[in-house]
């Protein structure tokens, strides 16, 4: 991709996009950094050859370390666990090292349901252009690791019980989505870019939930839960209100409409986007 090995600092990089965008750039032949809290219990999900370094979004000063010599930064904000106060101090100190950031944002300000004063993508978007980055938003519909959230019911019965099975999205493989990072901030030509990133198949929930079954060799059923009841769930279980009634709003949309779709992944890779059941068949030994 380049001729010049690169450093690249990945955030949130223990969860499940992190290690897919370590593997893509290590293979790129770029050198790969990972930001860590102190007590991170998954940096044993980190490919070999990544560099973790300490430090915390929510305190700036501690990025600088990990930011010193960095060409890009992969930039992944976790909204659940920490709020958007430290974001321009952030990216302030992003813009003293990097030259590019792929910013992991949402489908949500694709199509315009995240307003800019809440705390969501829209606002980190919003900040990145205040800045003289070259940046890049990976705006993506839902992950096919969405579905662990099926896992506990299939192992332990035969029916799924959730909210909206007929929602239709296009969900994508998050090492598709990693991919596609990896590109951006090794080559040229993304700059300001706001890519859409899905994957290449409308597929319900309740479908999802079908193709485990058939990968598994079992019958399962779908059972939806009420709207009021899922909200109660959901906050229950430490979603913020605001996101609960926004995500169970957007899913009762899908019902309707499927999401939209884009074949940016093939058009940024040169690869076609994997489907949901080839997810399936890499992870099956967790619905078991």
């Amino acid at each position: 991709m380049t001729d010049r090995p690169q450093t690249v600092l990945i955030t949130a990089a223990t969860g499940n996009v992190g290690p897919h965008a370590a593997r893509h750039l290590l293979a790129a032949g770029a050198r790969v950094r990972a930001l860590v809290l102190p007590d991170d219990p998954n940096t044993g999900r980190l490919p070999d050859g990544v560099e973790a370094h300490q430090g915390d979004l929510a305190d700036p000063a501690s990025l600088d370390q990990a930011l010193r010599g960095v060409d890009g930064v992969f930039l992944m904000w976790p909204f659940f666990t920490l709020g958007v106060e430290t974001v321009p101090a952030v990216l302030r100190r992003i813009e003293a090292h990097a030259r590019r950031v792929a910013f992991v944002s949402s489908v949500g300000v694709h199509i315009g349901l995240e307003p800019v004063d809440n705390n969501c993508h829209a606002y980190v978007e919003a900040e990145l252009e205040r800045t003289g980055l070259e940046w890049t938003f990976l705006r993506t519909t839902g992950f096919h690791c969405n579905a662990l959230g099926f896992a506990h019911q299939i192992r332990s019965g035969d029916v799924v019980r959730f909210p909206y099975g007929a929602a239709t999205r296009t969900p994508v493989h998050e090492s598709d989505l990693a991919a596609v990072g990896a590109r951006v901030l090794l080559e040229g030509g993304h700059g300001r870019r706001r890519y859409l990133v899905s994957g290449s198949e409308e597929i319900s929930q309740a479908r999802q939930v079908q193709i485990i079954a058939e990968e598994l060799g079992r019958t399962l059923r779908w059972e939806d839960v009420e709207h009021e009841a899922a909200r109660r769930a959901m906050v229950e279980t430490g979603w913020p209100p605001s996101y609960a009634d926004g995500a169970l709003d957007y899913f009762r949309d899908l019902t309707r409409q499927p999401e939209v779709g884009s074949t940016a992944v093939r058009e940024v890779t040169g690869a076609p986007a994997r489907t949901f059941r080839e997810w399936v068949r890499e992870h099956a030994e967790i619905f078991r």
